[in-house]
């Protein structure tokens, strides 16, 4: 049995072992696929029967180009790389990874925070650069620094990743508020459910962990950013496409809030002319949230077992639509 995977480089750069996949069938691991060029993809599927891919998009033509595929693996919690619809019709299952890496998306939605709070990268350059050993006095700071200890933290969503932020800015003291487009079921006494205006008037951080849909698509934009303090944090570890981000940029520039940390884009990779580049107090990381070693062999574990139960003729995981 062929097994392909068309980009395996992010989730594996070689300091994980594919030998449980390998194990199955026969691999062929491609470090990148093109995004655009479709008789790349379809040459490197070749015969094969399963496919997996993490960004590498598998649409409708490349599905009934492709007769011989009857499993496609996506390697991240997003499917909207793949034509589902396409693939349901063609008998294709689909699965992917939806809980792999709650606690370090969770870990990095803190350590962006943190770093905005407490400026660490920004003084670890300083004293590198001399500036604490040419200082008259024992301590300095080049930038005001902030205590979480009674702010308003403010989740947008209120799913599994949520919920781990919310217990970590529980431990810091926060006090924490959340939206979610269903109702939940508050199970602490601390948590506090709140209208998305409400949340947005009121918080001193406001943290997205929302799919991107239709209608959350550029939820974060000059009308909602409007509605925010001058004082607030916009922190997105979710997806690129939920903020707008010239409507960012310019809030960014003009006051409007005091700083944001993204580490997804619109575009990714981002592209070199994004406003978010030359915008104020605008803190990006390149999507690296799910990118902690064990996470990703979590990730890979995951994508074996998925593949194992359809052998086997039992669902795991199984995108349906």
């Amino acid at each position: 049995m062929k097994i392909v995977v068309l980009d395996g480089y992010a989730l594996n750069p070689g300091d994980i072992d594919w030998a449980p996949l390998q194990e199955i069938g026969e691999c062929e691991i491609y470090d990148r696929t093109s995004f655009t060029d479709k008789k790349e993809i379809l040459k490197r599927i070749g015969d094969a029967r399963i496919v997996l891919t993490n960004k590498t998009p598998i649409d409708e033509e490349i599905i009934n180009s492709a007769p011989n595929i009857e499993y496609i693996g996506v390697l991240a919690t997003g499917y909207n790389v793949i034509d589902i619809a396409a693939a349901n019709k063609a008998g294709i299952t689909v699965t992917n990874i939806p809980t792999y890496g709650t606690e370090a998306v969770a870990q990095f939605t803190f350590a962006l925070l943190l770093e905005i709070t407490s400026q660490v990268g920004l003084h670890d350059r300083l004293v590198h650069d001399g500036k604490w050993s040419s200082n008259p006095d024992f301590s300095f700071f080049a930038k005001p620094l902030t205590e979480l200890q009674g702010k308003v933290l403010g989740l947008v969503g209120f799913g599994r990743i949520a919920q781990k932020v919310a217990e970590i800015g529980h431990a810091f003291g926060m006090n924490v508020i959340f939206y979610n487009h269903r109702p939940k079921k508050v199970k602490q006494d601390w948590q506090k459910q709140v209208s998305l205006d409400t949340l947005l008037k009121n918080s001193d951080v406001v943290s997205l962990h929302v799919p991107q849909t239709p209608d959350t698509t550029e939820m974060i934009n000059d009308s909602s950013l409007k509605k925010m303090k001058d004082s607030a944090i916009l922190l997105n570890t979710a997806r690129g496409g939920l903020i707008n981000e010239k409507d960012v940029a310019d809030a960014l520039n003009n006051g409007q809030i005091a700083a944001a940390a993204v580490d997804v884009a619109q575009c990714e990779p981002l592209n070199a002319d994004s406003p978010l580049l030359d915008a104020d107090n605008c803190y990006i990381t390149p999507h690296i949230a799910w990118a902690p070693q064990e996470t990703r062999a979590r990730l890979l574990g995951i994508a074996v077992d998925n593949l194992t139960e359809f052998l086997a003729v039992r669902k795991k995981n199984v995108v349906e639509k």
